[in-house]
């Protein structure tokens, strides 16, 4: 058996791998389209102008499902870990389950709507998508050392840690310094005013996102150690 096909390993790898291809993928094909600059665009700059927008949306979207069901798988570990060893509270797996879906859902409202289209529901999906993912991600670092030595390493944990510290870190201005520009625009002069705003909120945007990839590329060795089976009821209504 291939590694990548032990226990629920497929999860995070397929993640990990789609969520970046994603994000690689738009960058190249708005960059060939001349739709965007070279140098740091907005992520969302990415995926604005078609066909960008089309193949943005389509894998940024399915991006988020895959999320979803390895937040959820993780959950679901964490839940069946607890039973013996009560190192967590049943709200804070759940907290930070709600959290992940919810950052899941923001995701799929930045690909759908375009940010020179439906500007504020876009931004606001954006937001919702970095502070909810943020915040998922600093709760799982919690919980990696509640549960410690059970599921995870200490390296493992530490580097989960330090990658929730430079989220948090970079994703506050990401967001300020992104309200300070009063304008959405997809090409960018370096003598403009509010080039260095831009240029500072574009460059945390893509390390907070790629600070989500990192992170669940901690999942995988975890996942290798567990399977997660389904259970089917049929009620009689007659």
């Amino acid at each position: 058996m291939f590694w990548f096909m032990e226990g629920m390993c497929f999860l995070p790898v397929s993640l990990v791998i789609w969520s970046s291809s994603s994000f690689i993928v738009s960058y190249i094909t708005a960059l060939l389209e001349r739709h965007v600059d070279p140098v740091f665009p907005y992520i969302s700059d990415t995926g604005t102008e078609p066909p960008d927008s089309g193949i943005f949306g389509v894998m940024i979207t399915l991006a988020s499902f895959l999320g979803v069901a390895t937040m959820y798988t993780r959950y679901k570990f964490l839940e069946k870990l607890n039973e013996t060893t009560h190192a967590i509270s049943t709200k804070l797996n759940k907290s930070a389950l709600f959290l992940g879906i919810i950052g899941c859902l923001g995701m799929c409202v930045v690909a759908t709507f375009q940010e020179t289209v439906i500007t504020l529901v876009h931004d606001i999906g954006a937001i919702i998508a970095f502070l909810a993912g943020v915040i998922y991600i600093s709760l799982q670092s919690i919980i990696s050392f509640k549960m410690y030595p059970s599921g995870s390493t200490l390296i493992v944990c530490y580097i989960r840690m330090g990658i929730s510290g430079i989220s948090i870190i970079a994703v506050v201005p990401m967001i300020v310094c992104a309200l300070m520009v009063p304008r959405t625009q997809l090409h960018w002069d370096p003598d403009e005013k509010d080039y260095p705003l831009h240029l500072v909120s574009a460059v945390c945007e893509w390390i907070v996102a790629f600070g989500f990839v990192c992170y669940f590329l901690t999942y995988i060795k975890e996942f290798q150690k567990f399977t997660l089976k389904t259970k089917a009821e049929f009620i009689d209504c007659y």
